[in-house]
């Protein structure tokens, strides 16, 4: 069984709007992709928004740049190749706390299982976008979230609540697997991740804020 557990510590409201966007996808060797935006509103020219510092074990691995759309700043740090062991070190990227956001992932044989839970209960809930987006390499079993095709699943989740997250997701354990059969298998399920996050972080840059939101609903920003 290996098991990974990824805290992240949600950026304080800073003037009404935050913005909180995590996406990653799983590939077929349980190797963790993705991306995190943290921003809000600025409050004033020299508000530079919610600032994400990758951990040193892990600054080979992730990449953070400014944030700067839809009248939001902050900063997007992208990861690659992370294991399950380093997907919880992602959580110490902001010392900063207003909430918090737990996923684990676990394997037990060709079974994996993504668990998680947002308390936001401290968070203002007007003008909080908070989402997850989560892709597996085959299509998933159960899931609690809204599914975007087969093997992609987000959840829009609410300020002021507690929310939890599930899905589950079958394929074989790469420890299990010949050489031969998995490198064809990763270096293609590697590359749908990457496509499918590009294509993620253009829907965001692409759609203008609207007011309000639902948990497990579409999308919604201040």
């Amino acid at each position: 069984m290996s098991l990974a557990a990824l805290t992240l510590l949600l950026v304080p409201l800073l003037a009404g709007c935050l913005r909180v966007q995590v996406s990653m996808g799983v590939s077929a060797d349980d190797r963790v992709s993705g991306q995190i935006v943290a921003a809000a509103v600025p409050e004033n020219d020299q508000d530079e928004g919610p600032q994400l510092t990758p951990p040193a074990a892990l600054s080979s691995k992730i990449r953070v740049q400014e944030y700067k759309q839809d009248g939001y700043v902050g900063t997007q740090a992208f990861f690659s190749d992370l294991t399950f062991g380093d997907v919880q070190q992602l959580g110490s990227m902001s010392d900063q706390a207003s909430g918090s956001f737990q996923i684990s992932l676990r394997r037990t044989g060709d079974l994996v299982t993504l668990e998680g839970r947002a308390d936001l209960t401290s968070v203002p809930a007007q003008g909080t976008d908070v989402q997850f987006t989560v892709a597996f390499p085959s299509a998933v079993v159960t899931t609690n979230g809204t599914r975007q095709g087969d093997s992609i699943v987000s959840w829009t989740l609410p300020a002021g609540d507690t929310s939890t997250i599930r899905a589950e997701v079958r394929y074989q354990d790469p420890n299990t697997r010949s050489f031969a059969g998995w490198a064809g298998i990763v270096g293609g399920v590697s590359l749908g991740v990457a496509v499918i996050v590009a294509a993620l972080a253009w829907m965001n840059r692409n759609k203008e804020p609207v007011v309000g939101g639902h948990h497990n609903k579409h999308r919604s920003k201040a």
